[in-house]
């Protein structure tokens, strides 16, 4: 009876070891939200590339893939497509209260084609706390008036 009580002790005491070693092991994976996520020493720690924001895309009825990339301080690369009466539209650029620039581009095709078009916007502000942009639009060839306006801000 004695040797059984004796091996029971024995089988207690090794449970109680092998249990506070397992407690003591540090842990690789998260269990919870309140610790600490720490890679595995074999683990090699890669940092992460910055990425770049795509630019936003516009489109409305005549237009599609509309980009705006500010190249420098003052000046914006527009690219596109446009489904356009004779492959020409108009632009302008105001800042709320007036027009500070005007023109007029070309796709390289026109209606019922898309043709690409691509060009550059340089627009100073006169107030600096006013907010540019910039409105793609074809004129009617009836009155000239804007149809099928598609207004981007210019940040």
């Amino acid at each position: 009876m004695q040797h059984h009580l004796f091996f029971r002790k024995k089988i207690i005491l090794l449970f109680a070891i092998v249990l506070t070693a397992c407690n003591n092991r540090q842990n690789d994976t998260i269990t919870n939200d309140t610790e600490t996520l720490r890679p595995a020493s074999h683990e090699k720690i890669i940092p992460q590339k910055p990425t770049i924001p795509l630019p936003k895309v516009f489109s409305n009825e005549r237009f599609k893939e509309v980009t705006v990339v500010k190249a420098e301080e003052n000046k914006y690369v527009i690219k596109g497509k446009g489904q356009i009466f004779e492959a020409s539209f108009s632009w302008v650029v105001d800042d709320g209260h007036e027009e500070l620039q005007k023109g007029f581009q070309m796709t390289d095709a026109g209606a019922p084609e898309w043709g690409n078009f691509l060009f550059t916007v340089e627009v100073n502000k006169k107030r600096p706390n006013s907010t540019l942009t910039l409105i793609l639009f074809e004129s009617s060839a009836k009155d000239g008036s804007r149809q099928y306006e598609l207004p981007i801000i210019l940040y």
